[in-house]
């Protein structure tokens, strides 16, 4: 606002308004007004940003950042070499080899449902869709081609391995953002209007990456499209370790120590974590020293190479030690 006008607002606003009665309402519009002025709050967010506090927070924050920025591309790096596929339906495989047209009079048509084809799509009756959401595990099997054999455990556990790491990769970052909020304690209003900047300045890289659970969907689409219901499921980690669960059960040789040993859930990566105090074997630090460490369970001997997801071939390792023990494997 032009300060000649400003002046002149000051001074005639209580007499345009009704004398004396009136201007204590006047001030406090102008109050409001000046508050809510994008311009007084960039020289809020400027002077807060230049402030010698906010500079000397920055300096004691920069190795928390570097290391948060380290796990921010090991993110990506899990996420880049993970795997998330499982099995597929077979209906509508070869639905992209036909056109469909609704040729019905406009005002008989009813497609507002219209059936979906994908690979992790099951077109079904309504009783089966119905069926899939009191009994998840046992229709994913059926439908879509999860058998119940080695090959198969090996995949889901596959999966399994890669979609906890994810989570608790990205849990891990975005605790530690938390932390850093927290020591900054930067100004509410910083956070809700100038968020980008302030990460930018603290010189935080933000992690755009989710997990990617795969989701299976049973879908019923009446005839004339009147109608639809779905049942999506989700493979998180709860998910996923039931359907091992299950496929152990079901699997003969799952009977016997081995295939009970092959079994790798959340349950006994926590367990090992707690065996092996919340520490890494290999450079020693802990949970305790470093309380946002993000801890990984690795396999000794490797699966692709006979190794089992039993307590004397598992270990606790920090992901640094865990990525460069990956990146030698790699290599060898």
């Amino acid at each position: 606002m032009p300060k000649p006008l400003f002046i002149a607002l000051l001074i005639a606003g209580p007499i345009a308004l009704g004398g004396a009665t009136n201007t204590l309402g006047f001030f406090f519009a102008l109050a409001l007004i000046l508050i809510a002025n994008p311009i007084i709050w960039r020289v809020r967010k400027n002077r807060y940003f230049n402030s010698p506090h906010f500079q000397e927070l920055r300096r004691q924050v920069m190795s928390i950042v570097a290391e948060h920025n380290d796990v921010v591309s090991y993110v990506a790096e899990i996420r880049s070499h993970g795997s998330f596929e499982l099995g597929s339906s077979p209906t509508g495989r070869h639905a992209h080899l036909a056109t469909f047209e609704n040729t019905s009079a406009w005002n008989n048509r009813r497609d507002r449902n219209v059936a979906e084809h994908a690979p992790h799509v099951h077109n079904a009756s309504l009783q089966v869709v119905r069926n899939a959401s009191v009994e998840p595990i046992r229709y994913l099997m059926k439908y879509f081609s999860i058998k119940a054999d080695k090959e198969t455990l090996a995949d889901v556990q596959r999966v399994a391995q890669d979609v906890s790491r994810l989570e608790e990769a990205v849990r891990n970052v975005q605790s530690r953002e938390a932390g850093i909020v927290a020591m900054i304690k930067p100004p509410t209003y910083v956070l809700r209007r100038y968020a980008a900047e302030f990460w930018s300045l603290m010189g935080v890289e933000l992690s755009p990456i989710e997990v990617p659970y795969p989701h299976y969907k049973f879908q019923y689409t009446s005839a004339g499209g009147n109608s639809g219901q779905a049942a999506d499921i989700r493979l998180d980690t709860p998910t996923l370790d039931a359907l091992s669960e299950t496929l152990v059960e079901k699997i003969r040789w799952a009977k016997s120590a081995a295939g009970q040993r092959a079994l790798m859930t959340a349950r006994l990566r926590g367990w090992i974590k707690d065996r092996d105090n919340n520490s890494c074997l290999k450079c020693g630090i802990s949970v305790a020293a470093e309380p946002h460490l993000l801890l990984e369970v690795d396999h000794i001997v490797p699966v692709s190479k006979g190794g089992l997801s039993e307590p004397d071939n598992l270990q606790t390792l920090c992901w640094r030690c865990n990525r460069t023990k990956g990146a030698k494997l790699t290599h060898q």
